[in-house]
């Protein structure tokens, strides 16, 4: 199930899905938008069981903790496996209202919603 006890930080947010590539996860660490135990990490890091891992991504902040440190990357349904979700509900909900915060502004002067517009505006609120 897991190769060690240890991995290093960007190898280990990338085959647990957080990143699509390992050079994105290197990136977030790089500008400081990863902490390990509360302590800003860089991408060499080495990340053990039980270490609690914080990731900005965009206006949500994720909260993971290392379950274990898989092998390589791995399918979507296997994630649980290796880190367990800490993420308050309040980060996601901020996610979705940004979300209708876009859909719902309208630049001066463009008119009145059109009836597409407006069938997505109701299929946000259904």
């Amino acid at each position: 199930m897991s190769s060690a006890d240890c991995s290093r930080l960007d190898k280990w947010l990338w085959a647990v899905r957080l990143f699509k590539t390992r050079a994105l996860a290197t990136d977030a660490c790089r500008a400081g938008n990863v902490e390990v135990n509360g302590q800003p990490a860089k991408p060499a890091r080495e990340v053990r069981v039980q270490d609690l891992i914080e990731v900005q991504q965009g206006i949500i902040t994720r909260t993971l903790r290392v379950r274990a440190v898989p092998l390589a990357r791995m399918g979507a349904p296997r994630v649980q496996e290796f880190c367990e979700d800490l993420t308050p509900a309040g980060e996601f909900e901020k996610a979705r209202i940004h979300r209708l915060q876009q859909v719902m502004a309208r630049e001066k002067g463009s008119g009145r919603p059109t009836k597409r517009d407006r069938r997505l505006m109701d299929q946000l609120f259904d």
